[in-house]
């Protein structure tokens, strides 16, 4: 793999530009920035996982105003129907005839809070949406805007009353982002600016500036969907889905989903990055995020308190990398 790395370009700029953006308003969380960005890039759809209070709907709704996005949110509860989310038809009675009323769900970053908290005939309502970017009403296709993102979020700890996502819609997730605490530091300028001249909590991202367009974005996405990957750089994603599979540990391992997850990722990470081909490197920097909500531990790891993480961390350990 004998590459130099390619001069940035303008585009490249501008995602950069995105990044440092959205960290005025995010304080604290730049690799959970990056890995929703590289989400955004390579076309995929993210999991949140974090306690409440550290800044998953700022940082949704500060991805979106970099691009001038429009932005939805919806908060998931055991009573919220499909057509809730997707949209309905009503009776015009002025005109004689149906017509479509369209759900928040056509947009291009759509926040489904707590989606864990609604039935499993809601959360299928983002199914065919997520894999095709079309919403089916009234034997119709619609499709949704475009780039178009779907980040749901999860809360850790409080499961009474959930209904937990199953494995074929978890696997439509790219990835599962854990949002962690900020560090000492970190915590301490995120609340003095954001508790200066402010009497409320509200959203604050006045800061986050629109430098990009919907069409730049899309310009990125089909960029980094050239970028080369050697063979066997896709071997070794290839192998570590597999041996996800027979871990110890592990009752199911990764999809052939996973591996492609991987590959998208790392082309969309070199992109980011300013190059124009893919290291072994970016397939092990976002294999735990791919793989994580994939992975379904034994009884008898899950009762130990053993987590996904851990054994993606020694499975990483065991798969050997190409050298370049």
């Amino acid at each position: 793999m004998d590459h130099t790395p390619s001069t940035t370009s303008e585009s490249h700029l501008t995602l950069e530009q995105i990044r440092s953006q959205i960290a005025q308003a995010v304080i604290g969380q730049d690799r959970v920035i990056d890995e929703l960005l590289i989400c955004l890039i390579a076309g995929g759809h993210a999991l949140l996982e974090g306690l409440p209070g550290l800044g998953k709907t700022l940082l949704c709704r500060s991805v979106a105003a970099t691009f001038g996005g429009r932005f939805s949110r919806i908060q998931f509860t055991p009573d919220l129907m499909p057509a809730d989310v997707t949209g309905h038809t009503i009776y015009n009675p002025k005109e004689g005839k149906f017509i479509i009323r369209r759900g928040p769900i056509f947009t291009n970053l759509l926040l489904a809070d707590e989606i864990n908290r609604a039935p499993a005939k809601t959360q299928a309502a983002l199914l065919e949406v997520m894999q095709e970017g079309q919403v089916t009403l009234e034997g119709r296709s619609h499709p949704v805007g475009e780039p178009f993102l779907v980040v749901a979020t999860q809360n850790p700890i409080e499961l009474e009353g959930t209904y937990p996502l199953p494995e074929a819609q978890l696997d439509r997730f790219l990835m599962k982002i854990v949002v962690d605490y900020p560090s000492e530091e970190d915590e301490k300028a995120l609340v003095a600016r954001v508790s200066t001249g402010k009497a409320g909590e509200g959203l604050d991202f006045s800061s986050v500036g629109e430098i990009a367009s919907a069409e730049r974005i899309l310009e990125a996405q089909q960029a980094a969907a050239r970028v080369a990957v050697d063979q066997r750089v896709i071997d070794y994603a290839v192998d570590i889905t597999r041996h996800s599979r027979t871990a110890p540990g592990v009752a199911n391992g990764g999809s052939p989903r996973a591996a492609l997850g991987m590959v998208r990722s790392a082309r969309a990470a070199a992109y980011l990055d300013g190059r124009d081909f893919v290291v072994p490197d970016d397939i092990k920097r976002f294999a735990p995020a791919i793989l994580r909500h994939r992975i379904k531990l034994t009884t008898d790891y899950e009762i130990e308190g053993r987590s996904a993480d851990e054994v993606i961390a020694a499975l990483l350990e065991r798969v050997a990398a190409p050298r370049q």
